[in-house]
Formats: C-alpha cells, structure tokens, sequence
C-alpha cells in the first residue's frame, strides 16, 4: 500500500487536508475529495474502496468519475513526491 514520503506531515483542516515536506519545506493543501482518497490509502485499502467511499459521500459521482478522480489524485501525489508505493 502506498505511504506518504517519510519527512512529510499530515493534518487535517477545515477546508480538507494540509501536507508539508520537511525536506522541501513545501506545502500542499488538498480538498476534501483528495484528503479523502489520501486517508483511506494511508488507512490500508485500495484505490477501488477510496472511489467507492467518493460515490457514497456526493450523490453525482458515479463509479467511473469517481475512479478517474483518484487515478488522477495518486498520480499528482506521487509526481509531487508525496506519495510512495
């Protein structure tokens, strides 16, 4: 399962999720759609329970969008190097 790149810090806020790289001292916000994709990996599952979780949680996302949407979520966090396999 993929994990966040030892060095970099997590917490959560009222708009989402906050990331900094100790190392780069950047710093990344991310909404709640990602912050939840993030969570539920770092919690141990699989991008197809993180898609299933964005279905349930908002009404309009069928299963295809909401598994493009953390595709695309895994790919910008593991080219920012945040996310590790």
């Amino acid at each position: 399962m993929p994990a966040l790149k030892p060095g970099v810090l997590m917490t959560e806020t009222e708009y989402g999720m906050a990331l900094l790289d100790q190392d780069s001292a950047e710093y990344w916000t991310l909404n709640p759609t990602a912050a939840l994709v993030l969570q539920t990996l770092l919690d141990g599952h699989g991008p197809e329970r993180a898609a299933e979780l964005l279905t349930a949680r908002y009404d309009d996302v069928d299963a295809g969008l909401a598994g493009e949407d953390v595709r695309r979520i895994i790919g910008e966090l593991s080219s920012a190097g945040l996310l590790i396999p």
